[in-house]
């Protein structure tokens, strides 16, 4: 039996983010979100469209190819990227140095803000991101330090800051998270997270234990599914021939 690596069912797991999304942009930024999002596209979301990390959307299925072997569909300029992010039409994935229970990120700054132990990214586009688009999340690292109680500097809005804002609050639509464990989801009563799935490898008490607040933890949890044949040749052979997701998330001992 073909060996399917921690990575390559991370791959699936974002791949699946973007399922029923239709003619959207998918905007998912890092590198295994870019092998999951081509990964959606060139198997059940073909309408989707695709950026290439900068100012083109492109037909390639390659998460990384060369500016003379692009397929440009459009260009993408920030003036139409901006037509996008306000009318709602975008999914994005973004990373999270914090995230807490309902789903509020940090990129900014970890401590205080006015004086920060260490100063991150900054905003990068989340607020817009958040209180617009539908938004999910991708953490390599799944740790404590990561999954918090409540994040230090709030840059992407979570459902009870949502809840919060009343009627301007009314299209935040904040769907998962991916981690190198397992799968979340905000579908409980009051929007705080839930383990949907855990990676195959990965028991509940090991999420459990790398997760510094209380997770919904349903009675029986499934396992995040494999790829199919037809993905792993997509993500091996065709997405993802050199490897960058093993780079990523590297097969536990």
């Amino acid at each position: 039996m073909t060996h399917i690596t921690r990575a390559e069912v991370c791959v699936v797991a974002v791949a699946e983010c973007f399922r029923g999304d239709g003619e959207l942009l998918a905007n998912p930024i890092g590198t295994i979100p870019m092998i999951g999002g081509r990964l959606a596209r060139a198997t059940f979301e073909p309408y989707l469209a695709m950026t290439d990390g900068e100012a083109m959307l492109v037909a390639n299925d390659r998460a990384v190819v060369l500016p003379a072997e692009r397929v440009i569909e459009y260009w993408n300029p920030y003036r139409s990227m901006f037509d996008w992010v306000w009318s709602g039409r975008r999914h994005v994935m973004m990373g999270a140095s914090q995230v807490d229970r309902f789903g509020n990120q940090n990129l900014a700054a970890i401590g205080d803000y006015g004086r920060p132990t260490v100063q991150l990214l900054g905003y990068r586009g989340a607020p817009g991101n958040t209180i617009n688009d539908p938004t999910s999340y991708w953490v390599p690292n799944h740790s404590p330090k990561v999954f918090v109680e409540k994040v230090d500097t709030v840059t992407g809005i979570g459902w009870d800051r949502a809840a919060a804002l009343g009627p301007a609050g009314r299209f935040v639509d904040l769907r998962r998270v991916v981690s190198n464990l397992g799968v979340f989801d905000f579908e409980t009563p009051d929007r705080s997270m839930r383990l949907r799935s855990v990676h195959p490898g990965v028991t509940v008490d090991d999420v459990v234990a790398a997760t510094g607040f209380e997770l919904t933890v349903p009675a029986d949890v499934p396992e995040s599914r494999l790829p199919t044949r037809e993905e792993l040749e997509l993500i091996r052979e065709v997405i993802d021939p050199e490897g960058a997701r093993e780079r990523e998330v590297p097969d536990p001992d």
